[in-house]
């Protein structure tokens, strides 16, 4: 198990799913937990699940896309619990439709979840990892990366912050920072869900219809991509930096 005694994370969009998994996950191993999300009380399941398994956490209220809110998140963490040492950009959100019918508000919506929130929250996060010269930053992309029908603006983020992962990879290996990015494929969250929902599928039918297409023949677990997330924070792949670590139950590129 990856060993994060002594180390605060923050991860943002951990209220649910692959950011609650998350949390828990580096929890675990070790780490001093920031649980960020929109509204502060919805960390409290994730606080206090991390809390009753024995680690330690707090939970944090923050708009990713706003930048005053973020200094002042990142400030309250530094303070609370000592340091910033790995940074999990999770946040994210959806607002599918075709290009002719998507609005300038949903484009936007999505590229200030994705793009400038994790631009926001790294740039904050450097100051105590250069400082420390030690610091782990995933970014959360997807195999939306690729392109997906409907998603103009979400495959246009992820492949963005693909980009931005290198380019932070280069600008900060100097300081003993690695910036590495996980592209999930099909997870089972409330997202994926909502997905259905929006294209009026049966969940459960569009799970078997996933399982058919991938090779592992199983849609995939939030706990799938925090396994992924403790390993690229470990010191067993410290020579691991600028990468993009597809997670999809079978091979992407």
């Amino acid at each position: 198990m990856t060993d994060l005694r002594g180390r605060v994370a923050v991860v943002t969009g951990s209220a649910r799913g692959i950011g609650a998994a998350t949390a828990r996950r580096l929890a675990a191993d070790g780490a001093v937990v920031a649980v960020v999300d929109l509204d502060e009380a919805q960390t409290k399941e994730t606080v206090d699940a991390i809390v009753e398994g024995g680690g330690n956490a707090l939970g944090v209220g923050c708009d990713v896309s706003d930048e005053a809110a973020v200094q002042a998140a990142a400030e309250r963490i530094v303070t609370e619990a000592g340091s910033l040492d790995i940074l999990v950009n999770n946040a994210g959100l959806i607002r599918d439709n075709l290009l002719f019918k998507m609005s300038l508000a949903d484009w936007e919506a999505v590229m200030g979840v994705h793009l400038r929130g994790s631009f926001l929250w790294a740039r904050e996060a450097q100051k105590t990892m250069v400082a420390n010269r030690w610091g782990k930053i995933v970014n959360l992309s997807s195999t939306s990366a690729l392109g997906n029908r409907g998603q103009a603006n979400y495959s246009s983020a992820k492949a963005g912050l693909q980009g931005f992962t290198k380019a932070l990879a280069i600008e900060l290996g100097p300081f003993n920072i690695n910036v590495n990015a996980v592209a999930p494929g099909f997870i089972e969250t409330d997202m994926t869900k909502a997905t259905a929902a929006r294209v009026g599928v049966d969940f459960e039918a569009m799970k078997h219809n996933a399982e058919q297409q991938i090779p592992l023949r199983r849609t995939g677990r939030p706990e799938d991509i925090a396994g992924v997330v403790s390993v690229l924070c470990s010191e067993d792949t410290s020579y691991v930096t600028g990468q993009v670590v597809y997670v999809a139950g079978g091979p992407r590129a």
